[in-house]
């Protein structure tokens, strides 16, 4: 199980989601976002981040050339993007949003590795803590990563209810905005790991 934790926005938070188990960590350079990063601090984090744990951009309607800008600029491994064309050579996560009637923008993700499912909610781009239909993020011939809403609780029937390839979380493991709660955050990636797809 790839597990993700999102929105890191320091060194501590960093390496307590690695030393728990974290396969990856989301770098937030949406600058509407309460866990918006530089890419200078992105790298300063990076750093300390081991090889073998993907770092990813995640972007919101960003032009290409910023895009491509921004990953070297913080050494991420790959870009997230909400929105938006993804530069050449860039491995590309597409975040698709779902709603009642299933997932949106699927059409999108072409040349996409994994989509990324989250929750739709008006005027927001992910971290709004709310959970979707998990059994709709079933989507045979794509790498699913199942958002919103996740946490140590509901992980583990997250999983079971939609078999993805990988899970994220980011507000749910906060105890502010920006700022994680390493037991929350422990607790939600060892219930992942634990579970058996």
């Amino acid at each position: 199980m790839m597990v993700k934790i999102c929105g890191i926005t320091s060194r501590e938070d960093a390496q307590a989601a690695v030393g728990a188990g974290a396969s990856a960590l989301g770098f937030n350079f949406f600058a509407k976002s309460p866990r918006f990063l530089t890419p200078e601090a992105a790298a300063d984090i990076a750093a300390v981040v081991p090889a073998s744990v993907l770092k990813v951009g995640v972007f919101v309607n960003e032009a290409q050339s910023k895009v491509a800008d921004i990953a070297r600029t913080a050494g991420l491994d790959l870009v997230q993007l909400h929105g938006g064309d993804a530069p050449d050579g860039l491995r590309l996560w597409r975040a698709c949003r779902v709603n009642a009637e299933g997932v949106q923008g699927l059409e999108n993700a072409a040349g996409a590795e994994a989509v990324l499912l989250d929750t739709a909610v008006p005027g927001m781009h992910g971290g709004t803590g709310q959970s979707f239909a998990w059994h709709l993020a079933r989507i045979e011939g794509w790498k699913v990563v199942v958002a919103g809403g996740l946490d140590g609780d509901n992980v583990r029937d997250a999983i079971r209810a939609a078999r993805p390839w990988g899970v994220d979380a980011c507000s749910r493991l906060e105890s502010a905005p920006g700022r994680k709660d390493h037991r929350k955050m422990t607790e939600f990636i060892h219930a992942a790991l634990a579970e058996i797809v």
